[in-house]
């Protein structure tokens, strides 16, 4: 059997249903054994970073059941993957990345010399700060071994992405045919979930018990808490009881709109959901961890009214580290869910005080503060939320302000998700992503894009042409860098260059033409709304060029050395 017809069977017994490639000479055999076996969609891309961030978008859209994989050559086609992989680190998603290296006849070893063969780079040592494992097969007999290896390490604890670097020669070996015989009804095997002992048991008990005997209780979700089994069934065990709760930003992907929950904390976050952290008295943080952009700067002002925060995390690092919470457990959400959906019969009475007091504070803060924009990024989300509801849908937002509109007013339902690029805050992240989530999910997906964010990933669209994607790609036009630009006028006294060019700015709509998508250039709420109608009537590759060039900020935003109940403007109202 030839090797890489051996990896092509690997990758389909570990439920790797897609995966991404930019061509190169190195990985020809790798990308010809997967086409030919057929159990793995390979899609073609054009830049080797967007084949890696779709492949981070199929492991997020599918709640880590199916692992991602992008494939590039050696040399720039194994750094431009670098990106991508990153994100997928500080995300944690299981994802497999395949490079290509020269024969192994052309690698330099330990000579004192920068390159041997042509194209030739040592990939596997720039990427190991950003992987869980990285390796470069070095023999014929570890190509088997090194590819389940890594793809175990990847969707064990705490998910993340592996690279393996194969030279050319040897992915075109010949290997035993009974090397495979291990994969044998591999696809019928379920994970199990991690053990806890007494001790860990008995701190979940009390966890549990501390918030259903609590007054003002909340829970804090975070991005390790909303991909686990249970999670769907335990908010709606939460929100029957109208338990208050709310998320970070990787936990509002996933968290949909149920009584008590009052939407995203921190900078950018709901004016309700910070009151509800700075005057509830027992708080559990669900795998969080509690960054600066959630906390504030001031960590010590964080909470300042609870009597005990309990922070439960799969990665005993994070525990005790910006943030010192009362208790801390190393523990998995699952193993939290599971103590308490088993504790619910013993709930006592929230206080309706507490809800009512929330209630009443949503319905005078979640409004829209931009009335003088033609365009309202408020309103802009509500039109999403308000056409979209009960629609399978996946939002994918890029980085900048448009994230902060969609994570702060975009509120889903169940069936969907949003998907942001949360830890390493990646530009260019949203088209790509979009692919690898469709491809994974068969959903339809919305892309929402600054004009920054979108120029570095445009070339995407090609693809979601070609291959007549249901995805609708936005791009909002404000014809600069507006987070950027915004910090530059509050700090800098207006000096704005490099992110407001006086004006200027492609015209999207025309490069949506040029690919041969449906495009369409918005200047109002009202053509918005019917544009994105037409769209769910005949969901077939789209662009939205929003002209929005008096959106320059986010509203609310929190100013540096407040605390998260005082955002700007007006503070707490």
């Amino acid at each position: 059997m030839k090797a890489s017809d051996a990896i092509a069977k690997i990758l389909s017994a570990n439920n790797v249903t897609v995966g991404f490639e930019l061509i190169g000479g190195m990985i020809t055999h790798l990308v010809d054994s997967i086409n030919v076996l057929g159990e793995t969609k390979l899609i073609s891309v054009h830049h080797e970073q967007a084949a890696a961030f779709a492949a981070g978008g199929v492991a997020r859209s599918t709640n880590n059941k199916s692992i991602g994989l992008a494939l590039g050559t050696s040399g720039p086609g194994a750094t431009n993957l670098i990106t991508g992989i990153a994100d997928c680190w500080f995300d944690n998603y299981p994802c497999i990345f395949i490079t290509g290296q020269v024969n192994t006849s052309e690698l330099k070893g330990t000579k004192n010399i920068r390159q041997q063969g042509f194209q030739e780079l040592d990939i596997v040592s720039i990427v190991k700060s950003i992987t869980k494992y990285a390796v470069q097969i070095k023999t014929a007999e570890d190509i088997v071994v090194e590819i389940q290896k890594a793809i175990n390490i990847s969707i064990s604890d705490r998910p993340g992405p592996v690279l393996i670097d194969i030279p050319m020669d040897l992915q075109r070996v010949e290997l035993d045919d009974d090397i495979l015989n291990y994969l044998i009804d591999r696809k019928n095997v379920k994970p199990l979930l991690p053990e806890s002992n007494e001790s860990t048991q008995s701190q979940l008990q009390e966890a549990v018990n501390s918030i259903l005997n609590a007054k003002q209780p909340l829970f804090l979700i975070g991005g390790g808490a909303v991909s686990e089994p249970s999670f769907a069934t335990w908010q709606q065990d939460i929100s029957k009881c109208k338990i208050p709760h709310v998320t970070s930003l990787k936990g509002s992907e996933k968290t949909p709109v149920l009584d008590g929950y009052w939407g995203m904390i921190g900078a950018y976050g709901t004016r309700t959901g910070n009151y509800a952290v700075q005057n509830a008295d027992v708080i559990i943080v669900l795998g969080s961890r509690l960054d600066v952009r959630q906390t504030g700067s001031d960590v010590n002002d964080f909470a300042r009214l609870a009597k005990k925060v309990i922070q439960i995390d799969l990665d005993l690092a994070q525990l005790n580290n910006r943030f010192k919470a009362d208790v801390n457990i190393h523990a998995s959400c699952e193993q939290f869910y599971q103590v308490y959906l088993k504790s619910i019969n013993k709930i006592s009475s929230i206080n309706n005080d507490w809800i009512y007091t929330l209630e009443q504070h949503w319905q005078n803060s979640f409004v829209n503060e931009y009335p003088e924009l033609n365009i309202s990024p408020f309103n802009m989300c509500e039109i999403l939320s308000k056409r979209f509801h009960n629609i399978n849908t996946h939002f994918v937002a890029d980085v900048g302000n448009n994230q902060m509109w969609i994570a702060h007013s975009l509120r889903i339902g169940h069936a969907q998700m949003v998907h942001h690029s949360g830890g390493l805050g990646a530009m260019g992240f949203a088209i790509p992503t979009s692919l690898g989530v469709h491809y994974a999910t068969g959903s339809i997906v919305v892309s929402i894009s600054g004009d920054g964010g979108a120029q570095l990933n445009i070339q995407e669209l090609d693809i979601i042409s070609r291959e007549k994607l249901p995805i609708l790609t936005i791009i909002v036009n404000n014809q600069s860098l507006g987070m950027v630009r915004a910090f530059q006028e509050m700090y800098f006294d207006g000096r704005n260059q490099s992110t407001f060019w006086h004006g200027y700015s492609s015209s999207f709509c025309e490069i949506g033409k040029a690919y041969q998508m449906k495009s369409h250039t918005i200047t109002s709420e009202n053509e918005l709304d019917k544009a994105i109608l037409d769209f769910i009537n005949n969901p077939e590759p789209t662009l939205l060029e929003l002209l929005m060039s008096d959106a320059r900020e986010c509203k609310p935003r929190l100013a540096f050395g407040n605390p998260i109940d005082k955002q700007y403007p007006n503070g707490n109202i």
